[in-house]
């Protein structure tokens, strides 16, 4: 596969996605640049690679005769893509550049509404470890992966195989053709794209029926005996086989041994010894975001993790229960007017089994309050908490100022402060450590 001479110019560069396929064209030799409506560290790493970033959308930033890599968050009357259409440039999603590049390498794909990112990684991680060199692209950033030893979401390597994070909330997970196609689990949570479960499970089904293997939860016996057939190998996983004691794993919570049963599933399947892929797992510290330890606030132990449902706000503050704090905090962040219309219920209970809640207002990312989603709010959520919480602590900060007044006086020496959420909630962790 030749990249030479080839010109890519990705909208949106500075997601977590798009940087990762910009990085690895690049890598592969094409001319690659990019534009993203604000400045982030993705597209500082882009310019310090060499790749030609801009802030802002214009025309003028077109290269003659690219090909234009949007995602599906660039909306239809964004001036690049309008001049690129205008222009008869050749207009891709980012899912077929994904494609593309996965198709030179054989592939495991990690599709699932929760875990997905902390798999990939796993896998990368155990792979490299068992001497591999690994491509990759997940949504997320692994320490350790990138130049100099920096972070990264994604790397072009010489070896076989390519660990790629296959997303779900678009649909895009459909132009991948994976070797082994690994599925964490499936709950609704992108009502934009799938009307109901039944239509997102039969896309599940159509993602995983091009593997040769596929490995997905035991309980799921529904999907493990439609996808059953003579050549495909069905291997569901949960806790049995090494017990949380014996994968020793670093990174805690029942989730995150379902998630490392997950990636040794897969990559038994790819070949290695289930005792060897334990092994290099063991030395995993996690993906940024996910249960990351942040520092200290006046003694509190401050970890961020980009929980945004309420399956994985649950699990997350499970997991640091596992550390045995006097008090567990949980700040949390809702995501998207229409998230948090239909789960304001569900965040509640979760954030309930807290001993303190804090309660921002909504992120809303590519949404307005408007229509069925006017007057909806992170008050919504934090009611719904009170209402569960038996009298703990509740607390309501309308911006991350107000959360940081909060917390610090909250913050004391044996309790844990939990930054959750998609948005920009992780600036709080950050002004709370600082």
């Amino acid at each position: 596969m030749s990249w030479e001479g080839r010109r890519i110019h990705l909208i949106g560069s500075g997601g977590a996605g798009m940087s990762g396929l910009a990085w690895a064209a690049h890598q592969l030799g094409a001319s690659v640049t990019g534009s993203d409506r604000s400045d982030s560290t993705y597209l500082e790493r882009l310019r310090a690679a060499g790749v030609a970033v801009t802030v802002g959308h214009d025309p003028e930033n077109l290269p003659e005769g690219a090909e234009v890599i949007v995602s599906t968050a660039i909306s239809e009357d964004n001036p690049e893509l309008v001049a690129a259409r205008q222009q008869g440039l050749t207009v891709k999603h980012r899912s077929e550049l994904l494609a593309e590049l996965c198709s030179a390498r054989r592939q495991i794909a990690v599709a699932g509404t929760h875990g997905k990112t902390t798999t990939t990684g796993m896998l990368t991680f155990a792979l490299r470890e068992l001497g591999e060199e690994p491509s990759f692209f997940i949504g997320g950033e692994l320490p350790g992966f990138g130049p100099e030893g920096a972070a990264a979401n994604s790397g072009w390597g010489d070896g076989e195989w390519v660990v790629v994070e296959a997303d779900e909330s678009d649909g895009s997970f459909l132009t991948l053709d994976p070797e082994i196609a690994v599925i964490t689990n499936i709950e609704m949570d992108h009502h934009a794209r799938w009307d109901n479960l039944a239509e997102l499970r039969d896309a599940f089904h159509d993602f995983a029926s091009k593997a040769r293997a596929v490995i997905l939860p035991r309980e799921d016996t529904g999907l493990a005996a439609s996808l059953d057939s003579g050549s495909r190998e069905i291997t569901p996983f949960d806790l049995t086989g090494p017990g949380p004691g014996e994968l020793g794993l670093s990174v805690p919570g029942a989730h995150n041994r379902l998630n490392a049963r997950a990636a040794i599933g897969a990559l038994v399947a790819a070949g290695f010894r289930e005792e060897e892929v334990v092994d290099a797992l063991r030395g995993f510290t996690g993906v940024k975001r996910r249960q990351e330890f942040k520092g200290e606030c006046d003694g509190a132990k401050v970890y961020d993790d980009y929980a945004h449902h309420p399956t994985e706000v649950a699990a997350a503050l499970g997991a640091l229960r596992e550390f045995g704090p006097d008090r567990l905090i949980a700040a949390f962040q809702p995501h998207l007017y229409s998230r948090t219309k239909i789960f304001s219920q569900q965040f509640g209970a979760a954030l309930a089994e807290a001993d303190e809640i804090l309660v921002l207002d909504v992120y809303p990312a590519r949404e307005e309050p408007v229509g069925p989603l006017e007057g909806v709010s992170g008050l919504d959520v934090l009611r719904a908490a009170a209402d569960r919480a038996g009298g703990k602590p509740a607390y309501w900060a309308p911006d991350l100022e107000a959360a940081e007044r909060i917390l610090r006086s909250r913050a004391g020496a044996g309790s844990i402060i939990a930054t959750l959420g998609a948005g920009d909630v992780t600036r709080l962790s950050d002004r709370l450590v600082s």
